[in-house]
């Protein structure tokens, strides 16, 4: 796995990859189609993690600390409510999925200027009954080294660590759950 910060760079083949899933999606959006995507396929190695402000939940974690499990990156913020109503079914899988080797991790990426006070975030992240591991990305780093555009962002990350499956907005979460399974029983090797 890689978590060189040069697959988000202008020109990269990482980059180059998810500018053409944006123009997809963007064609999709005006359709309203935009939430039931991508084909379960390789997108690539999973972006790093590194940057992030702070950890909630967790130490920091990188692609080896995940190695051999399940990922599900959230992209999300407290005050995005279509992330309020994604939000328990991000966290039934979390719970529901740990010990067959799901790891969600949170990126919690504030699109407005009140939602970077970190204190706040903790006070969400309790109130919200989040377990599970959240970066605090208030400077975007993760954010733009994943080349994400929207929240929430669901990407699902097979055990050898190639992105496999992303879900932008609401909705499918039958299908969305689908994923998970599929990516738990496959071999880690």
């Amino acid at each position: 796995m890689t978590t060189d910060r040069s697959q988000a760079e202008p020109g990269s083949p990482w980059r180059r990859r998810w500018l053409k899933v944006g123009g997809v999606i963007l064609a999709l959006a005006g359709l309203g189609l935009a939430g039931h995507l991508l084909a379960r396929d390789d997108l690539g190695p999973m972006p790093s993690l590194a940057g992030a402000q702070a950890w909630i939940n967790s130490p920091p974690l990188d692609a080896p600390a995940l190695k051999g499990k399940v990922v599900l990156v959230d992209f999300w913020t407290w005050d995005c409510i279509n992330c309020k109503r994604s939000m328990p079914y991000v966290n039934q899988w979390a719970k529901r999925y740990a010990d067959q080797g799901l790891v969600v991790v949170g990126v919690h990426t504030p699109e407005y200027d009140y939602e970077h006070d970190v204190g706040n975030l903790r006070q969400k992240v309790r109130s919200l009954d989040i377990g599970y591991p959240v970066a605090v990305d208030n400077d975007y780093r993760i954010w733009n080294a994943w080349g994400n555009q929207f929240w929430p962002a669901h990407y699902f990350v097979d055990r050898k660590g190639q992105v496999r499956h992303v879900h932008f907005g609401e909705g499918d979460y039958a299908g969305q759950e689908q994923v998970i399974r599929e990516l738990l029983a496959e071999p880690s090797t």
